[in-house]
């Protein structure tokens, strides 16, 4: 359309007060949001980041222990195919152990989807019970890109989560215990992992 592309002629008078307030403006919006910038990075820089694997059981804790009647796809009943199935969905053997000692049963497993793209297979989920009726989920997942081996807390808000990497694999323990009796069962979780 010619008449859309034809310039304009308006001339609009700008008098040298606005012309300052304008560019004051402009300065003071630059100053601020690099020094908001400049805060930000400070602050990112020093809250200590959550490797995926402890956000993850921990929403997939929340997503499933409120399940009455599905918190698993496949029963402890099963248990045998329960193992079979995720190791061959991770590619990998992975072994469910018992907690029995501590006073928790296996209720069963499910698997979950990766959650990145660059995930390199699913996650398997097993839940345990005790005769109280509280749970604890462990997922199990392959890690490529975490050489760290060590034990990790972390909390998210009432879920307390214990991870850690052995070899190709990722784990991480999640439940709504005090900080202590859920790193007791990490380790038992671990010694039977690693006998």
């Amino acid at each position: 359309d010619p008449v859309l592309d034809e310039a304009h002629t308006l001339k609009l008078p700008v008098n040298d007060a606005a012309r300052w307030q304008r560019w004051g403006g402009l300065a003071a919006t630059l100053v601020l949001g690099l020094a908001g910038g400049f805060i930000a990075r400070g602050w990112i820089a020093t809250t200590p980041s959550r490797p995926p694997i402890a956000r993850e059981v921990a929403l997939a804790h929340a997503a499933y222990v409120p399940e009455v009647r599905h918190p698993v796809e496949v029963a402890a009943a099963e248990e045998q195919h329960l193992v079979g199935w995720l190791s061959k969905r991770l590619a990998t053997p992975i072994r469910a152990p018992s907690l029995a000692t501590a006073g928790y049963n296996l209720l069963g497993g499910r698997l979950l989807p990766p959650t990145h793209p660059g995930d390199p297979a699913p996650m398997a989920l097993l839940m345990y019970e005790n005769a109280q009726g509280r749970r604890l989920s462990l997922l199990v997942k392959r890690e490529s890109t975490n050489a760290e081996t060590a034990f990790r807390y972390a909390d998210d808000g009432p879920t307390r989560v214990f991870y850690w990497i052995d070899g190709p694999l990722g784990y991480a323990l999640a439940g709504d215990l005090p900080k202590e009796e859920l790193q007791t069962i990490a380790r038992l979780v671990y010694r039977q992992l690693n006998p």
